[in-house]
């Protein structure tokens, strides 16, 4: 049967719409019929496409392979982009995959693309619910690859491999074939060409089987992401480097439930809560005073500040450098997560203590972290406050305090962005100022 057609209505329901996508391309078949697919239906769909292919430097091949790639793209009159990590024969078949999604998103981001197509497929699917069967994976694990996760798409995933190979067939599609694959060393490799093939001689249905268990349990996962959404009391927030649920919200359900509670909140920001990890985080709830933490593994910890709990990622970045505000307008990213933009206008006749917002006499200011034990004069306030109490009145996490922006002018603090403004360098209502406005990347 023709795959063009069944492709094409099922890459409808996605509602791409005019947007543009990277497709990743690693030379092998299923890959390569990926793209045929989506560069023929280019007046069906109207997405606009870009070729991205990642040369891991791992096999001695792998030049040729990136210039046979770049080679189809100009065929199919599609820009491409080939990137060289040079990760060497030493790098292990993990390393490689982490380097090979940062760098589409990276190509991704720096195009503008709305999406990152991959050409996972059925078998694919049942491949990686055994595997993570085998690894003792709970049943949101088991789930498997959704359709469409965040910006990827794979929406290869209702077809077979048997069929993509038709396809390659029929329109004389060649690709590589990495010896990986077929290396028994790797855990997928030894079941794709040793096991699955043992189970379908004694169960000719598993392929099927195993796929009905991947739905049954992305039905189940789903479900507890709907409840996280439709129980106002947990408070379910996304916040800046993780996510936060009220305590008391949480702690209303039973053990079991504020368990799979917990896990599903981790899921949605990448944070892996087994049943160990979650526990944790719950003993952290009952028990723990604001500010204390408890290791979650792979950079992520839980904290509680004040009536929640956080779950919190250690920023890949160091804590960003002191910049200086000048001129009468501009525009500057400090840190990972805040942008400051500044222009002239004249004064308002009152400004907020806590706002976002804030108007000063026209003179350089530094932008820095923060330092322990200094202290500020609030507005409207009397004497100097310690600014660590002004986090703790704003309900700042201690986590976040490091990343968060403080404001210096001639050597005296004279903000904190949605904490405290102090009553130093206040320009008179009506007079000509500087505006600032911090806001969230």
């Amino acid at each position: 049967m023709p795959l063009l057609a069944p492709f094409l209505q099922h890459l409808a329901g996605f509602n791409l719409g005019r947007s543009r996508a990277v497709v990743a391309v690693s030379g092998g078949v299923d890959s390569l019929v990926l793209l045929d697919l989506l560069a023929r239906g280019r007046e069906q769909h109207g997405v606009e496409l870009l070729v991205a292919h990642a040369d891991h430097g791992i096999h001695p091949d792998s030049g040729a392979v990136a210039d046979r790639v770049a080679a189809v793209a100009a065929s199919l009159d599609l820009p491409a982009e080939i990137g060289r990590l040079t990760l060497g024969s030493s790098a292990t078949e993990t390393v490689a995959r982490e380097a090979r999604y940062a760098w589409l998103e990276s190509v991704r981001r720096q195009c503008g693309a709305e999406w990152l197509v991959t050409a996972h497929h059925s078998d694919d699917q049942a491949e990686t619910v055994l595997m993570r069967l085998l690894r003792g994976s709970g049943p949101a694990g088991l789930a498997a690859m959704a359709d469409r996760e965040g910006v990827l798409i794979r929406p290869l995933l209702p077809f077979t491999r048997a069929q993509l190979a038709e396809h390659a067939a029929a329109r004389a599609i060649e690709g590589w074939s990495d010896p990986a694959n077929a290396d028994s060393r790797f855990l997928r490799s030894w079941l794709r060409h040793e096991v699955l093939p043992a189970l379908r001689e004694r169960l000719p249905e598993v392929d099927r089987d195993l796929l009905r268990a991947g739905r049954q349990a992305a039905l189940d996962r789903e479900a507890w992401d709907q409840l996280l959404d439709q129980t106002p009391e947990l408070d379910w927030r996304n916040e800046a480097g993780g996510a936060s649920l009220a305590i008391e919200g949480l702690l209303a359900w039973d053990g079991p439930l504020a368990l799979r509670l917990l896990s599903a909140a981790g899921r949605r920001v990448g944070a892996i809560l087994g049943p160990t990890r979650a526990g944790r985080i719950l003993t952290l709830a009952r028990k723990g005073a604001s500010g204390a933490t408890v290791e979650l593994g792979g950079a992520w910890r839980a904290e509680r500040a004040f009536d929640r709990v956080r779950l919190v990622r250690e920023p890949d970045v160091e804590t960003a450098a002191s910049l200086t505000i000048e001129g009468s307008a501009g525009s500057a990213i400090w840190g990972v997560e805040w942008v400051l933009d500044w222009w002239l206008e004249r004064a308002p006749p009152k400004q907020e203590r806590d706002g976002l917002s804030a108007w000063f006499i026209p003179e350089p200011m530094t932008v820095r972290r923060w330092i322990a034990g200094e202290r500020i004069q609030p507005l409207r306030g009397q004497g100097h406050r310690l600014l660590a109490r002004c986090f703790q009145d704003a309900r700042v996490p201690r986590s976040r305090r490091e990343r968060w922006p403080v404001l210096e002018a001639a050597g005296r603090l004279v903000w904190v962005p949605g904490v405290c403004r102090s009553a130093d360098r206040m320009p008179e209502p009506g007079q000509p100022a500087l505006r600032v406005e911090a806001r969230g990347r």
